[in-house]
């Protein structure tokens, strides 16, 4: 099977709707996809409707930002029960958190360039979690930059002057939270330095300590010695190995099925995970 265990809908940053992103893992050729959308589980009903009407078996996610001595960490969530409510509650205050932080790089942002929270508004589809991408699209909109990409190099660098903190829960109370709600915590792009500082080895030590069952070794953000370090250090901590997309539809060149994840470590992911299961 061809199995991709990281997407994106307008539910969070992502450019199509979680029907749309199932339907073109359908056309891409893909057997499994997963809806990991930040900090939410509002797609899920709408995905896997999709997911039964195509024939493509569905596992339900979520990404979690996180947050180690100012490191942006993230984690996904496989098949946690989404009504748990220790995992909400957490998830609620950095989703919270995120739009105040949105509205405050606005602020800083249209004292410098023609921008406005209603520019912002006019790129989120409803329901959908305000985040940087959105701000960046309501940049692309008036003219500002080019691109997404241009816009995360330039005005909203996390090294930039309009660079806003969030509330993001510590990585291994996260991993702690989604192993007590039943889901299989796996890190998303462990080494992509490209984004910015990444954690030690060390956080990454207790996480696993804490219940992280794999890391996401085969993503477009590791190079060949990265990866090469990844899975060394899941052979050492006895984690699972996983490859993704990271796919965002139209807001990132991330294409589905770049990078996929072995049957053998789904159906170990299916075996351990007790919150909710996979639709297909």
């Amino acid at each position: 099977m061809r199995t991709d265990l990281h997407t994106h809908s307008t539910v969070s940053d992502g450019t199509q709707s979680p029907a749309q992103v199932v339907a073109a893992a359908h056309e891409a050729g893909l057997d499994v996809v997963a809806l990991t959308d930040h900090d939410s589980t509002a797609g899920w009903a709408q995905a896997a409707d999709a997911a039964r009407r195509l024939g493509v078996r569905f596992v339900p996610g979520m990404e979690i930002s996180c947050g180690s001595d100012g490191v942006s960490v993230h984690l996904l969530s496989y098949l946690h029960d989404p009504s748990d409510d220790g995992l909400a509650v957490e998830v609620d205050a950095a989703r919270d958190s995120r739009h105040h932080r949105a509205e405050r790089i606005v602020e800083l942002l249209a004292r410098d360039v023609e921008v406005s929270w209603a520019d912002v508004e006019e790129q989120v589809a409803e329901g959908a979690t305000i985040g940087r991408p959105h701000i960046a699209d309501a940049l692309v909109a008036r003219g500002v930059v080019r691109d997404r990409e241009e816009a995360f190099a330039g005005l909203l660098s996390s090294r930039g002057p309009y660079y806003v903190r969030h509330y993001a829960p510590d990585p291994v109370h996260a991993v702690q939270l989604v192993v007590a709600a039943g889901g299989v915590p796996v890190m998303a792009h462990p080494m992509a330095r490209r984004r910015g500082r990444v954690v030690a080895d060390e956080v990454i030590e207790e996480m696993a300590d804490a219940g992280l069952a794999g890391l996401e070794v085969y993503h477009r953000d590791h190079d060949r010695d990265e990866r090469e370090h990844l899975l060394a250090l899941a052979r050492r901590l006895d984690l699972l190995v996983t490859g993704s997309s990271d796919y965002h539809g139209a807001g990132k060149p991330n294409r589905l099925g770049e990078n996929t994840t072995d049957d053998d470590v789904l159906a170990e992911i299916e075996r351990r995970a007790t919150g909710t299961a996979v639709v297909g």
